[in-house]
């Protein structure tokens, strides 16, 4: 039996915001994922003729919106950045809250954002001046970048940068933070944002994060892994998590911010609640720097760790949002640990991964996915895992193929596996009261 739940302040989700390639906001996004629609395309934000993999998920660019506000310095905002503040705004509006009366001081902002790329052609431009007669000459190339650097644009080239001005923007002064755990980061800004206030010291937190690495960088760095799908000709067709034929994952981006409150002050303020957050849990695997164990150990441990913080039974999810990345092996690993954990039940559990609608968005992919785990219980549809059209023996569960189905959990899980070992895992329930 799970442990009983300690004394502390409950913390429900009020409103939510997303840009994805399957949507500007969050209902184009859920109608999308409802109806099972895919956003892969060809790459059009750079040149990726020379590359292997030619195709990703692009986020929906009337999401963003143009940007004036005097904390942007004047510079160029990055796509990342842009994300989290259009998901923030959105998550504002609909929870209502920029309309009541809140203590700043008590508000904080904890995002997932990952790294962001510079100029390539820039940093061509000094590399081609920096070669000499003899070859490349780092002192010359040092000069010719400080002397090109933009000073005012390197906050803004930072990975936190969009939390900063994600709190600037809502006027959060309290904590801030951003958490670069890889995949599992937009999950552990979550968590972490609702242990804040379980432990009394913040009433509101704007959580999520944004992401995108369809860059040559970050494009060639996930081909260098062996981590992409190949199958440039097929492009809506070559994510397929849980498919025996699947080959890896599409890069995607995109942003995703939940608002998050203590019950008290949501209900002080007659505020609409979406959903509770039961549990959270995150681990780590120790034992390899890109690969999950082999065991899926540390995975399990989380899981376990997430229900016994909810309080509740295996018995009682009824839907998780798997990470479900489409590469061979975190797909059986990830089947694995779901059956050492939920036992018999495993195989009673609709299963989806979202992804194969909307790529894989690194540090936001968590965020992306907790708000459609979200809307299952606001709208009672559990998402499908498209383009599953080949069962695996080693991955023989409920993925819920190719086609949302209607039913209404109480409880619902969703969970993610990063590069480094990480694991994280939140639980959701339907707020009853």
């Amino acid at each position: 039996m799970p442990s009983p739940q300690r004394n502390r302040q409950r913390v429900v989700i009020t409103g939510a915001g997303c840009v994805s390639p399957v949507g500007a906001d969050v209902a184009q996004t859920w109608r999308s994922m409802a109806e099972g629609r895919g956003g892969i395309g060809p790459i059009t934000l750079f040149d990726a003729t020379p590359f292997p993999v030619r195709i990703a998920a692009e986020a929906a660019e009337q999401g963003l919106a143009p940007l004036g506000e005097p904390w942007t310095n004047g510079g160029a905002v990055p796509r990342q950045t842009r994300f989290a503040l259009a998901a923030a705004r959105e998550a504002m509006e609909s929870s209502g809250l920029a309309d009541a009366s809140s203590d700043p001081r008590r508000f904080g902002v904890f995002l997932g954002c990952g790294e962001i790329f510079p100029d390539v052609r820039e940093m061509a431009s000094r590399l081609l001046k920096s070669i000499n007669g003899q070859g490349f000459d780092l002192s010359l190339f040092m000069r010719h970048a400080l002397h090109g650097a933009r000073l005012d644009s390197i906050p803004e080239e930072e990975p936190y940068t969009a939390c900063l001005m994600v709190a600037a923007a809502a006027g959060a002064e309290g904590p801030v933070a951003n958490y670069l755990t890889a995949c599992t980061s937009s999950t552990q800004a979550v968590g972490n944002a609702a242990e804040v206030i379980r432990r009394g010291q913040a009433d509101v937190m704007l959580a999520g994060g944004s992401h995108s690495m369809i860059h040559p960088l970050g494009v060639g760095g996930l081909c260098a892994l062996g981590v992409l799908s190949g199958a440039n000709d097929r492009m809506g067709r070559a994510m397929r998590p849980f498919d025996r034929q699947r080959d890896g994952f599409v890069v995607g981006e995109g942003g995703a911010v939940v608002l998050l409150e203590g019950l008290e002050h949501a209900l002080a303020r007659k505020a609409d609640i979406w959903a509770e957050v039961r549990g959270y849990a995150c681990t780590h695997d120790a034992y390899r720097i890109t690969d999950t164990h082999y065991e899926a150990r540390g995975y399990v441990q989380c899981l376990r760790a997430a229900l016994d913080d909810a309080g509740l039974d295996a018995e009682a999810i009824g839907y998780i949002n798997a990470h479900g990345t489409g590469t061979p092996l975190n797909d059986r690993l990830e089947t694995l640990a779901l059956k050492h954990v939920f036992g018999r039940h495993a195989w009673s559990i609709p299963i989806s991964s979202t992804k194969s609608m909307v790529g894989h968005a690194t540090t936001a992919c968590g965020a992306l996915e907790l708000v459609a785990t979200l809307m299952t219980l606001r709208e009672n549809i559990l998402p499908p895992t498209i383009n599953y059209e080949n069962p695996d023996p080693e991955c023989d569960l409920d993925y819920i193929p190719n086609t949302a189905r209607e039913q209404s959990p109480t409880h619902v899980m969703t969970s993610n596996l990063g590069f480094g070992g990480q694991n994280a895992a939140l639980i959701l329930s339907r707020f009853t009261g």
